[in-house]
């Protein structure tokens, strides 16, 4: 185990400040301990570590707890200091952390799942952990007890998990690529509604009770953001990512979004900007610029004595357009498209240079990234990932120093 410490150079890229080694198989959580140098970390070698930064500036585990099954998510309440670990078995483990973060003691085991725990909220105004897993189940239970309360079948693996604290509202992400609401009641839910967008399954969700606002990440490389208090089903996407996303946080003050990607990407977005909601795909039998007919437009090719064409859709109006009528390609930032994507002819006219502007940043972790989380008060963020490292940035230069008031690391 070992750690890099660098100063804080004036640049426009998180800064790598810490670097911890010493997990012997893939991290699945880390998180940082508000107002503490500190880090708790939990990995699929079975072991939950809360590491305390010493005065040599390394990162040293202060607690080591092995358990009976990997270690696959984690939930952590500071003002309790409680820590909720998910297994492979399915089973939850409480801990509470002492005051100095140099002892835990075991408090109870939660049967929650058959499967692999694949998230963990705790509410401590119910006293209620609430969790996701592999058993297509989403899992409410009485922390005071022990005993379950509800429980809700998914169609799909449920793979990520958000929850409004005030409405009781959780939302539900799965490997389907569907987003479902459920009201939790203390012993039953309802569903709400679905939310049906991304084409691969739903890796991460974020939740802004403040703005109302939620966002998706999928392995279909994009992020979708859901308009649920504008109550109109405005949706905006975001394509920037070259691999899955695998962790998203929303900082509310400047309102930027960060994301993180398996391939070790980091993005922070601009959200404080008028954006486009991208257009819905237009259906035709031919193309709407050209009039030519497509493949199987029978009765257009025969009539014509032509053959139909492929069909391709403008990433901008959404009209249906053959390969020749859309054989340009632009990025357009303000509808998400931080990359060059299909567009038809006119629409590329009227993209103007200034429209090409990102209206995002791009920045290497260098590595492998399963899971992200941030300490937004201070500015700092923690990234894990498979290969075993637990990195932690500094990132006020890329999101603002107004995150970091007051602030300094020792």
């Amino acid at each position: 185990m070992a750690a890099e410490i660098h100063s804080r150079p004036q640049s426009s890229r998180p800064v790598l400040l810490s670097k911890i080694e010493g997990h012997q198989d893939a991290v699945t959580a880390a998180l940082l301990i508000p107002k503490e140098d500190g880090v708790i970390t939990t990995s699929e070698d079975r072991t939950l570590r809360v590491w305390l930064k010493r005065d040599s500036g390394q990162y040293w585990p202060s607690i080591y707890h092995t358990m009976a099954s990997p270690c696959s998510t984690m939930a952590y309440h500071h003002d309790s200091r409680r820590i909720f670990v998910g297994q492979d078995n399915g089973a939850i483990m409480e801990f509470h952390v002492s005051e100095d973060f140099n002892k835990m003691n075991f408090i109870k085991t939660y049967p929650a799942h058959q499967n692999r725990v694949s998230a963990i909220i705790f509410s401590p105004a119910t006293e209620w952990v609430i969790s996701t897993g592999h058993d297509k189940c989403v899992s409410w239970m009485c922390t005071q007890s022990g005993s379950p309360l509800g429980r809700h079948s998914c169609a799909s693996w449920a793979s990520c998990l958000q929850y409004d604290f005030d409405t009781q509202y959780a939302f539900v992400g799965d490997y389907s690529g569907q987003i479902t609401l459920l009201k939790l009641e203390q012993n039953t839910c309802a569903v709400i509604t679905t939310l049906k967008g991304h084409e691969g399954s739903v890796t991460c969700l974020w939740w802004d009770p403040i703005q109302r606002l939620l966002f998706s990440g999928a392995s279909d490389n994009s992020i979708i953001m859901w308009d649920i208090g504008g109550r109109k089903g405005r949706t905006l996407l975001l394509q920037g990512h070259h691999d899955r996303v695998q962790s998203l946080c929303y900082l509310q003050l400047p309102r930027q979004l960060v994301s993180c990607s398996s391939d070790g990407g980091i993005a922070v977005w601009n959200m404080d900007v008028s954006r486009e909601e991208a257009p819905q795909w237009l259906e035709s039998d031919s193309c709407q610029k050209c009039e030519q007919p497509f493949f199987w437009n029978i009765k257009q090719m025969w009539d014509t004595k032509t053959l139909g064409l492929r069909q391709h859709h403008c990433r901008k109006c959404g009209q249906a357009v053959c390969g020749k009528c859309s054989s340009k390609r632009s990025s357009y930032p303000v509808m998400g498209f931080e990359f060059q994507v299909r567009v038809c002819d006119s629409c590329y006219d009227s993209i103007r240079d200034e429209d090409r502007t990102s209206l995002a940043t791009f920045h290497e972790g260098k590595h492998n990234i399963s899971h992200m989380s941030m300490d937004i008060a201070r500015g700092l963020m923690v990234t894990c990932g498979t290969d075993r490292i637990v990195k932690i940035w500094d990132m006020t230069p890329v999101v603002g120093c107004s995150l970091a008031t007051g602030f300094s690391l020792h």
